[in-house]
């Protein structure tokens, strides 16, 4: 595959990870009640980061926001804080890709273009490593309150939103790590070599893009200098 078909497949993967972990935002079913050892079930809990909501036996569902932004558990608001963060950086990293990609005629040189493009590749890596977290805490909560049989309160299930925000955060991660290893490959890190040979040195990069010789001239005495010793 070649470079443009790294920059599309990569850009591609992460618009399609930023819509899932952003979609993941309005999604209600995070943690799901558990009806196991339940003879009569009455109504269905199910909550996300905003808002708790209850299904009951008419088929009517209700739903209610947090009264308070503060006086959540500590995990709540981590969960917020990280999310909100990776679906921001996320949202700067496919702006940048429109810039570094070679395929669009905006941003300046190549070389310009390629270090926008390691800087894209590293915003997604860090918005898909934050709001993997943010899936993870959440998800990590459940299933300890699940399995804790000192736990008296409604016990819930994972729910739907926590898989979808998996899956995009993982497809980000790709995305961004196409995104880095293009601009490796591309030689964004490249270093110089020098190999002499006879009174000429060449200097050329390892990419073998660009080469170019330096003359080195060796001083050579005048015969009026040596005469001036004898």
């Amino acid at each position: 595959m070649n470079h443009y078909g790294f920059e599309i497949a990569a850009f591609l993967l992460c618009v399609t990870g930023w819509v899932l972990i952003s979609s993941t935002m309005p999604t209600e079913y995070w943690r799901v009640s558990t009806i196991e050892g339940t003879v009569i079930v009455t109504a269905n809990y199910y909550s996300n980061l905003w808002k708790m909501c209850v299904h009951g036996s008419t088929g009517v569902s209700d739903c209610k926001d947090f009264e308070s932004m503060l006086a959540q558990p500590n995990y709540i608001k981590a969960c917020r804080g990280l999310l909100i963060t990776g679906i921001i950086l996320c949202t700067f990293g496919n702006i940048f890709s429109l810039v570094g990609m070679k395929c669009t005629k905006i941003g300046g040189s190549e070389k310009i273009k390629t270090r926008i493009t390691f800087l894209v590749g590293l915003l997604h890596l860090l918005g898909g490593l934050t709001s993997l977290c943010a899936f993870s805490v959440y998800g990590n909560r459940v299933t300890s309150e699940f399995f804790d049989p000192n736990f008296r309160n409604i016990k819930y299930e994972l729910g739907v939103g926590l898989f979808i925000g998996w899956s995009g955060s993982s497809v980000t991660l790709i995305g961004g790590s196409i995104y880095c290893y293009s601009t490796v490959k591309e030689g964004l890190f490249e270093r110089k070599t020098y190999i002499y040979k006879g009174t000429t040195s060449y200097m050329k990069s390892r990419t073998g893009r660009s080469q170019r010789s330096i003359r080195a001239y060796r001083y050579s005495p005048k015969q009026s200098d040596i005469d001036s010793f004898v």
